[in-house]
């Protein structure tokens, strides 16, 4: 079968032919009918090396995934042949503290696997059929369209992570800042708007995104710049917001945060773009708590696909067969894409 593989680090993905796989004993293959296309995947092939992941290659890229069910291991209580499933992005070991409770993207024993899940190290879906080695890391979709649940799995279940983290904090009367209005920030402008009361004002540094997320519910858009933080104390009457969530991470959007967030406010970290900021006693308002969030758990994306199930929050794609996953990173890069593009194996 056809698959798109990174094969060395600093490089970019290549086409081509690899056997399919075997199924593994406790889990199951699935013929891929969407895996989305991740920015993160772009660091893969241009920013990280082997001392930064110590992964090894090569490997199929595409962690976000949903197809169908077309063979069945051992332990496949509530699944079936033909079953349409999104798939758990981060595999861990199942078995440490972290697992057990769903959390795998925080694995204890996540080093000594020497990867992050398919598409992450291990082979993930951008080819026709895609081995998933224990099943419990499938999620029924129902009649979800597979193609659009297949973002749901890390575009939807990280900002669904990084909002639920704040989500005692936004109360009627609050306000919650999405920094990037992409992949990820288009998926969080409507978790917020379906699980929580507060003014969702969006920043972008581009006009066409602003409008996409004011077209999806934010309440207010402001362009990336210099005058960025007074026009979101203005919106927020000069107590900024209680939740900021930065799917950016660059020097000037975690500033940014940092300025914006009001008294015991979170700031979420999401995006890889590097970035960091001095923390000090005066570099923020009193108790402002900053973490960075990865993914999210099992359960979290049982209750994003339960979303999606109730038309409360929907992933905007554009697809792509195979043979044109490159040139979808290279519109990707070009920040010429609108919502998610996903790569469609078998359609």
């Amino acid at each position: 079968m056809l698959a798109l593989r990174l094969k060395a680090w600093k490089t970019e993905a290549v086409l081509e032919e690899v056997p399919e796989p075997e199924l593994p004993p406790a889990g199951a293959l699935i013929r891929v009918l969407g895996a989305g296309a991740c920015h993160s995947d772009l660091h893969l092939m241009h920013d990280f090396d082997q001392d930064s992941l110590r992964w090894g290659l090569p490997f199929t890229l595409g962690h976000e995934n949903a197809g169908e069910i077309v063979a069945l291991g051992r332990n496949g209580f509530g699944l079936e042949m033909g079953q349409k499933v999104a798939v758990y992005g981060p595999w861990g070991c199942g078995h440490c503290r972290r697992c057990a409770i769903g959390e795998e993207t925080y694995c204890e024993n996540a080093a000594r696997i020497g990867a992050g899940g398919g598409g992450l190290g291990l082979d993930g879906g951008m080819a026709s059929v895609m081995a998933v080695p224990d099943n419990r890391l499938l999620v029924p979709i129902g009649d979800l369209d597979p193609v659009e649940a297949a973002p749901l799995t890390d575009a939807g279940l990280t900002p669904y992570h990084a909002v639920k983290r704040s989500l005692h904090k936004l109360i009627p009367g609050s306000a919650a800042v999405v920094i990037g209005a992409g992949g990820l920030g288009h998926m969080a402008v409507q978790i917020l708007k379906a699980v929580s009361p507060a003014k969702v004002v969006v920043v972008d540094t581009r006009s066409e995104a602003l409008a996409f997320a004011l077209n999806l519910g934010a309440d207010e858009t402001v362009m990336m710049g210099a005058d960025a933080s007074s026009h979101i104390m203005e919106i927020t009457h000069g107590q900024g917001a209680e939740a900021v969530i930065d799917l950016v991470g660059a020097d000037s959007t975690i500033s940014l945060g940092m300025q914006v967030a009001r008294t015991r406010g979170d700031i979420s970290l999401v995006g890889l773009a590097g970035g960091s900021a001095p923390f000090g006693f005066f570099t923020t308002r009193y108790e402002v708590e900053m973490a960075s969030t990865y993914w999210g758990t099992r359960a979290e994306l049982m209750e994003v696909i339960a979303l999606a199930r109730a038309g409360l929050i929907r992933s905007h794609v554009q697809s792509f067969k195979l043979e044109e996953a490159i040139g979808a990173y290279r519109l990707m890069r070009e920040g010429k894409l609108e919502g998610r593009a996903v790569i469609t194996p078998n359609l």
